[in-house]
């Protein structure tokens, strides 16, 4: 007999009642990040003549000394331990795409032997964790644990449960970055002086341009007693296999609809931990699919924004257990319904109060705009296939280009009204595009540009890469990925733009032109080469396809091939130019990548065969036994010639349950073989093409298969929770 594991799950989840979370008394203003070992708090515990040359540091981009690293490890060992930590980690960001800790306790004893509380500045300076197993891409040798960590300064150190974060960066013993934090820290520093160069045009007080993001994390829930019945969503956080349920999302009456009272429970304590954790939360909601919800926080400076993101992650996950659910943040859990992005809202800002991202009020602010706006197009169209790259997964392939996600082809909706007023510029004449009065006032010949703050046309949801009012919303990032990989690409790429921007202009002034008119005249050319990245029609159709490939634009879908873009000529210059990244980092990065599109089909691959043969199998084959006893016995009550009129339809259905299972043990059989064909090839860049080509082609097959037995065999039989169980379990 097969388990009936899947109907002790149902019972168990059905089971679950809303866990009851006490907010705080005191108001959200009050609990916000009372975690954090924020700037008021270095205030309190940490000596006044060493706080101005730590806000110093921590504002310009300096580096810290010993003597600051050791008053400032005094304050924050005293701080976290009133808070309760008994222990202190460096939280790092490694190139597995998650978090990692080491926790080491305060304890320890003096020269004498005697118990003491220790933590120096030296934790703070420079740690050395052992971190062999983390992946370099042969930056290091395995054998060899020499990769250090460091504390980063811009992000506040924070306390969960009895621990001290620390967010450092992750360096190997040679220099080079091991982890995501260190190359965005580079290229926030890099777009910060490429941009003031610019924005120097037109305002010399402008000292610091800030990189903004806001995410919006999109995730599933599902109960955790039908989570543990399923091995393919527990060893890879997607169903492998599953026939669709007759209603998902057809109705869209999940999107925005009530919060299930279970689910709110969840998102309650979620934002109460985060508040105290300084992540400022502000929307939640329901997404389209069933089960599937999002959550956005205020805006913040790109790099906190980034930690907050990965520390929510885990948070979430923390706090899920709690309501007895596990949180799904792979970007395609199910087949047939939406999947989950990461969208990551992008814009720059500077110390004046600008954002460069928003139109002005006036012909000079909308002049600044337009050369910060079209240097973002002219960024993203030259490094559009790098910009792909930063965001193509093992997982996130299963999303793009679904009809649900933004399509494998990056380019940039404006917007009619923008698009409008870029044409006009690129039209017009240089003298009376720009026009200057004897007041030395400056008009914009083809008038003022309107303040955009929200949406003046209907939002294209299909661009990957989308104008919205005020700021670039980068839509094809996936749900799972560190939001660093794709923002210190694009900030790279800008930050390259706008240095060969201000060399262009600069030669046409030192030739003679007015400052006015050599901008207006870059800007015009810039309009002009970029015009292919533009598109505001429809992302899923075939037309786009076939004319993005005229245009020149990256069209590839295959993972492992579109990987190749870091490696390339001008990604390489571009990142070499801009101090990001080096090309033996880059290298690395392809490495890492190539292997972890391998592993995870690797174990996909592994799972699926496991579940067909161990649990579909059976359970089909059961079916069937019980099908053919009923034909015999059939044929013993009523004889051959009458049973085989009433034995037609089981006869039948004995027979397609013999095609499918027959088809599913050739196709496991194939899958094992190939898999095992490209394990063996050394070049991980051949192995991961590999597995894309041969394995993931008879996986699809093969589940095929499977969905159709799901269909034909006896419900009670089935042995693992259906998608009408795993999507309305609430």
């Amino acid at each position: 007999m097969t388990s009936n594991i899947r109907f002790e799950a149902l019972k168990a989840a059905w089971s679950h009642e809303p866990v009851k979370v006490e907010r705080p008394i005191a108001r959200a203003n009050v609990i916000f990040a009372q975690n954090v070992f924020t700037r008021d708090k270095m205030k309190e515990y940490i000596a006044s003549n060493i706080l101005d040359q730590l806000f110093d540091l921590m504002d310009n981009e300096k580096t810290l000394s010993r003597d600051i690293a050791n008053s400032v490890a005094i304050g924050m060992k005293k701080w976290a331990m009133e808070q309760g930590a008994t222990h202190y980690t460096h939280w790092f960001q490694p190139l597995t795409g998650g978090t990692a800790e080491k926790h080491d306790a305060f304890f320890d004893f003096d020269d004498n032997g005697k118990p003491i509380e220790k933590f120096s500045g030296s934790v703070l300076y420079q740690q050395e964790p052992d971190a062999s197993s983390f992946p370099s891409g042969g930056i290091r040798n395995t054998f060899e644990a020499r990769g250090y960590s460091a504390w980063d300064p811009s992000s506040p150190a924070f306390v969960i449960g009895d621990r001290l974060c620390i967010p450092t960066i992750f360096v190997a013993y040679t220099g080079e970055a091991l982890d995501y934090k260190t190359p965005l820290l580079r290229s926030i520093s890099a777009v910060n002086k490429a941009a003031v160069a610019v924005a120097n045009y037109f305002d010399r007080n402008v000292k610091k341009v800030t990189t903004y993001l806001g995410w919006e994390q999109e995730y599933f829930l599902v109960d955790e007693s039908l989570f543990a019945a399923r091995p393919d969503l527990l060893m890879t956080g997607r169903t492998l296999m599953g026939h669709y349920s007759s209603k998902n999302q057809q109705l869209d009456d999940h999107y925005f609809g009530i919060i299930p009272e279970r689910v709110l429970a969840f998102m309650t304590e979620l934002e109460i931990e985060a508040q105290k954790l300084g992540i400022p939360l502000k929307t939640r909601h329901n997404e389209v699919a069933p089960n599937q919800f999002e959550l956005a926080p205020i805006y913040e400076e790109a790099n906190l924004g980034s930690d907050h993101n990965q520390l929510l992650m885990s948070l979430m996950e923390q706090v899920a257990r709690h309501h007895h659910f596990r949180v799904l943040l792979h970007e395609k859990p199910y087949g047939g319904v939406n999947g989950s992005g990461k969208h990551c809202n992008w814009s720059l800002g500077t110390n004046t109060g600008i954002n460069l991202m928003a139109p002005g009020k006036n012909p000079y602010q909308n002049l600044q705009f337009v050369t910060f706006l079209v240097n973002v197009l002219k960024a993203v169209h030259r490094h559009n296939g790098l910009l792909k790259a930063s965001i193509v997964s093992a997982t996130n392939a299963h999303r793009l280009g679904g009809h649900e996600a933004p399509p494998a082809i990056i380019s940039v909706f404006l917007g009619s009204q923008l698009t409008e007023a870029l044409n006009q510029i690129e039209n017009a004449d240089i003298e009376k595009g720009i026009i200057i009065n004897a007041k030395k006032e400056m008009k914009l010949g083809v008038g003022n540009i309107p303040e955009i703050l929200l949406d003046n046309t209907d939002r294209n949801r299909t661009s990957p890469f989308a104008f919205t009012g005020n700021r670039f919303e980068f839509r094809a990032v996936g749900s799972s990925a560190n939001c660093a990989a794709a923002v210190l690409a694009l900030n790279a790429a800008v930050a390259e733009q706008l240095t060969l921007f201000k060399e262009e202009v600069d030669a046409l002034i030192e030739h003679g032109d007015a400052k006015e008119r050599a901008l207006f005249h870059v800007i015009k050319k810039y309009i002009h080469e970029c015009r292919d990245i533009h598109f505001d029609g429809n992302g899923y159709s075939e037309d786009w396809k076939v004319e993005a490939l005229k245009r020149g634009l990256d069209c590839e879908t295959r993972t492992p091939i579109i990987i190749d873009h870091y490696l390339s000529d001008n990604t390489i210059k571009m990142f070499s130019s801009t101090g990001v990244l080096s090309s033996a980092e880059l290298q690395s990065r392809c490495e890492v990548k190539w292997e972890n599109y391998s592993l995870k089909l690797q174990i996909e691959s592994r799972v699926l065969g496991d579940m067909v043969i161990n649990h579909v199998l059976p359970a089909a084959k059961q079916y069937q036994s019980i099908l053919l006893e009923k034909v015999v016995r059939l044929q013993q009550a009523f004889g051959k010639e009458e049973a085989s009129s009433l034995n037609e339809q089981d006869c039948l259905l004995i027979r397609r349950i013999e095609s499918h299972a027959s088809a599913i043990i050739a196709g496991v059989d194939k899958m094992t073989k190939l898999r095992m064909t490209a394990n063996h090839i050394e070049n991980q860049r051949d192995r991961a093409i590999a597995f894309h080509d041969t394995v993931v082609p008879v996986m699809e097959d093969i589940r095929k298969h499977v969905d159709e037995l799901e269909m034909w065999t006896d419900d009670q039989l089935w042995p693992l929770p259906k998608y009408r169980e795993l999507l309305f379990t609430r």
